[in-house]
């Protein structure tokens, strides 16, 4: 097996998740903003995506981010009058983050990128030990 290819794949992994988690977060910094006029539209919650690329070089497939789609699902909706941003029924929309949902792909993020990083710190135990052996 080629170290090196290993390496680069799960180096990939680690910059996909990197990337998902930050767009998880902007999710969770904007779950309670609202719109800047009146009746109109909050923060929209954002969905990153993934796919696969062939690298000649490396001669594997790594993942990369794709495109950051935003979630067609609807605004909350709160009556609250007194609010700057609501309508003329007194209602204001409410970004369409669920923070229970972002923090459980947060999770998954996380777990991803802790099993790339067990994949290069094991490589790197591998080729560290097949250098011990060539020495003697």
């Amino acid at each position: 097996m080629d170290f090196l290819k290993s390496i680069m794949i799960a180096a990939s992994g680690l910059h996909a998740q990197s990337g998902r988690m930050r767009v998880i977060s902007e999710n969770i910094a904007n779950a309670d903003s609202t719109a800047r006029e009146p009746g109109g539209d909050p923060y929209r919650r954002q969905i990153p995506s993934f796919r696969s690329r062939f690298d000649q070089e490396v001669e594997a497939n790594l993942v990369e981010m794709g495109r950051v789609l935003p979630d067609k699902s609807e605004f909350r909706v709160q009556y609250d009058p007194g609010n700057p941003a609501a309508d003329d029924k007194g209602y204001v929309k409410l970004p369409n983050v669920n923070n229970l949902t972002e923090i459980t792909d947060l999770q998954q993020a996380q777990r991803s990128y802790q099993a790339n990083l067990n994949v290069i710190t094991a490589t790197r135990s591998m080729v560290s030990k097949t250098l011990e052996i060539l020495k003697v």
